[in-house]
């Protein structure tokens, strides 16, 4: 708690909700690790409220141990000892027990597990708003799981139960590679951005990361270590919300390796077409992967379709570590460093610096005082590969070119964007501006036609 980080915005919209003059129904959803149960935690600081973690178990258990933690968060211990048959009268009576001035907070986390045991919920929780907590004004209700696909089809969906009641919900996202770097405020700006490549924008991780130590270092400690929290992680991860799971380690490899068209997979996890697209929907919903389309001012393809790693530890857990399992085990993680994962270091860092420029577009958008709508993406055909595009409502495109490791020459790599900008199907005539980002900057290039952006300046306010 004493070292929450950021979730401002989203602090603010629950403290706002928590003030209003009528009950409240937040849903907060996002993957696991995201930071949804430390969000809660912390909003419920000082106040009135419930906190229930669902789980894996029998209804009677789970609303037996509801009613413990209302008997001791609204100081009603006759609770602990009420015997209910189901959620909705143990719901009502903590409810109506309540006779504080402020709203009583029901946080019911992992929301999907309790349904999950008992899919009446849904509906007594329809019943229970409708008739009595929306018009009472003493009731602020958080729905909060971690199943992507079931928060939005069974709690946001047009057919559930619930559709229509809410007041308001959060998809609480990873940090952005500026909040994540604070988690390491004595590391370079390159040291930040190595660290995001490996952690992505997940609290928990970022928190394993040690400060004293390199990035390098960090690497061998926390998650070529058997015996580090990491190193087992992405298993957890995947048995904790699929089964059969050997499928869904095969695709992951398979992407992680560099197979990322639907034929390239299948034929690589020997899956056929039709299964393999069930997993890669499962994976999608959970948010371990992710549709990519070339962008450019025309509606893409679907044969262009490909399948991309969103997490970013799972993507460098199933590219270094899962394929070298065995001589992990054989010569420990020191050694599978040098060997394995070293050598291959900078190039794969340089793909991961292309998804930190993409996500610095916005905030480079901002301070040039963009005020229109855009997308942002990447392209690519046969014969082009461009790493950032931003396409503009005020018919404008950014293309840009980003270079993680030394530059040797500014001129060859303006020559490379501007022909680049030539070759970029560009049917609709809208105007191109041409970027490069690199991770240092060693000799000012005079160009007034190219904007250049080092971390440095991605980092900096």
């Amino acid at each position: 708690m004493e070292n929450f980080i950021g979730r401002i915005e989203e602090m603010g919209v629950l403290e706002k909700a928590y003030k209003s003059q009528q009950s409240e129904f937040f849903v907060i959803y996002g993957r696991r690790r995201v930071g949804k149960s430390e969000l809660i935690l912390q909003f419920l600081k000082e106040k009135t409220g419930i906190y229930y973690l669902g789980k894996k178990a029998k209804t009677a258990f789970q609303i037996h141990e509801f009613l413990n933690e209302a008997s001791e968060s609204i100081n009603e211990p006759l609770l602990s000892g009420y015997t209910a048959d189901n959620w909705k009268t143990a719901l009502s009576v903590v409810v109506d027990k309540w006779s504080g001035n402020e709203k009583l907070i029901i946080a019911l986390d992992e929301f999907q597990w309790s349904v999950e045991k008992s899919p009446e919920l849904l509906s007594f929780i329809q019943e229970l708003w409708d008739r009595n907590w929306k018009n009472n004004k003493k009731v602020m209700l958080i729905l909060c799981g971690s199943y992507i696909g079931f928060m939005e089809k069974e709690l946001l969906g047009q057919k559930s139960p619930l559709f229509g009641r809410r007041t308001a919900q959060i998809l609480l996202k990873p940090f952005d590679f500026i909040d994540a770097g604070k988690f390491h405020p004595n590391y370079s700006y390159e040291e930040r951005a190595k660290t995001f490549f490996i952690c992505g924008g997940i609290p928990l991780y970022l928190n394993y990361f040690n400060k004293n130590r390199s990035v390098e270092m960090n690497i061998v400690e926390s998650i070529l270590n058997e015996f580090s929290p990491l190193f087992k992680e992405p298993d957890f991860l995947i048995r904790e919300e699929l089964r059969d799971v050997t499928n869904y380690y095969a695709i992951l490899h398979a992407i992680a390796s560099g197979k990322k068209h639907h034929k390239d997979i299948s034929k690589q996890t020997e899956i056929e077409s039709r299964g393999l697209q069930y997993y890669l929907k499962q994976l999608m919903e959970i948010g371990y992967i992710k549709k990519r389309y070339p962008l450019f001012t025309q509606k893409p393809s679907t044969k262009d379709v490909l399948y991309d790693l969103e997490d970013p530890l799972l993507r460098f857990w199933f590219r270094y570590i899962y394929p070298n399992t065995s001589y992990l085990a054989h010569v420990g993680g020191e050694r599978v460093f040098k060997d394995r994962v070293k050598p291959k270091l900078q190039a794969y860092f340089g793909s991961c610096f292309e998804r930190l420029c993409r996500d610095a577009m916005p905030k480079i958008y901002k301070k040039m005082g963009v005020n229109t709508n855009y997308e942002i993406g990447e392209f690519w055909n046969k014969d082009l590969q461009v790493d950032v595009v931003g396409i503009r409502d005020d018919r404008w495109v950014d293309i840009g070119e980003c270079k993680w490791g030394r530059i040797s020459s500014g001129k060859s790599l303006i020559k490379e964007i501007e022909q680049k900008m030539k070759s970029y199907p560009n049917p609709k005539n809208y105007t191109i501006a041409c970027h490069v980002f690199v991770n240092r900057m060693a000799r000012k290039v005079e160009n007034t036609d190219v904007y250049w952006h080092t971390l440095e300046d991605l980092y900096g306010e």
